[in-house]
């Protein structure tokens, strides 16, 4: 199991230069991944009516700069990180199109792209590219399919409920693409397991947390387990704290619980962005 850090591509700390200089501080300090997400828009109401709550964002997710855009500038920056995505959402982009996106970072990368794909959750994001939000689920998993299907030998050709590619040649193919699936709740799981893909998850609740893996682990699950703490690693202990955060010793003594539920790698998503620190203290960890 490794660590990584989520880049600051929000906020006032988002900048080409910032992005080069978190990325490679985690490289330097023996960090696995350095990770960015997708946000297409924030909408102008208060609050966003996701599909199943109402759900605040902050002020800053107006502006997030690109994923696959952020990650290939870094690829040619750093040497040896693996760059990831937590997540992009799969649904908003034609997979003959993402397919050839990610296959090209993962080649200019030298093979380094851990890609956690999502199937997006805001309605108004769904409208924006003018995709239904019906679509979820089975067209998520078509969505997978045809993107394989891309990367496999030429010609490549695919037929489904959503999605055609007539018979072509499509490059270039991926040289060591993960793929991993953004996923919480148990049907989302046991699809990502479905589909052969890794697990990327966001921990609240180490029981929420257990029971979810369980669930992966039972439908087929044996991709890389992907844990996602929104939250830092603070300079002293906390009396109240989540899983995977307060000091850099309980969150030590934490990883031991995220290594036993077979976790590949941990990542912090950190809120008021402090990179100089968290890089720091997450290379502290990495030294117990």
């Amino acid at each position: 199991m490794d660590l990584g850090i989520a880049l600051p591509v929000t906020g006032p700390q988002a900048s080409p230069e910032e992005l080069v200089r978190v990325a490679q501080t985690a490289e330097r300090a023996g960090l696995g991944a350095v990770w960015a997400y997708e946000r297409l828009l924030r909408p102008a109401e208060p609050w966003m009516l996701g599909l199943e709550q109402v759900i605040p964002l902050p002020e800053e997710s107006s502006s997030v700069y690109d994923p696959l855009e952020t990650l290939a500038y870094l690829a040619a920056r750093t040497s040896t990180i693996r760059l990831g995505t937590n997540v992009v959402d799969a649904l908003f982009h034609p997979p003959v199109v993402l397919a050839k996106r990610l296959a090209t970072l993962d080649r200019l990368s030298g093979g380094r792209l851990w890609a956690g794909l999502g199937q997006g959750w805001m309605k108004q994001e769904f409208e924006g590219v003018g995709v239904p939000v019906k679509r979820r689920g089975a067209g998520f998993a078509e969505h997978v399919e045809a993107m394989r299907a891309c990367w496999g030998p030429d010609p490549v050709s695919f037929s489904g409920r959503f999605y055609t590619i007539p018979e072509s040649g499509i490059g270039p193919k991926p040289v060591g693409l993960t793929l991993l699936g953004g996923a919480a709740a148990p049907a989302a799981v046991e699809r990502v397991a479905a589909l052969g893909m890794g697990l990327a998850t966001v921990v609240f609740d180490w029981d929420l947390l257990g029971q979810g893996v369980e669930a992966y682990r039972k439908a087929g699950g044996q991709g890389p387990l992907v844990i996602q703490v929104n939250g830092t690693i603070s300079d002293r202990p906390l009396d109240e704290r989540g899983p995977l955060t307060g000091s850099a010793e309980q969150v030590a003594e934490d990883l031991a619980r995220a290594r036993a539920l077979g976790a590949d790698h941990v990542l912090w998503q950190p809120i008021g962005f402090d990179a100089d620190g968290l890089v720091e203290r997450i290379a502290e960890i990495i030294t117990y």
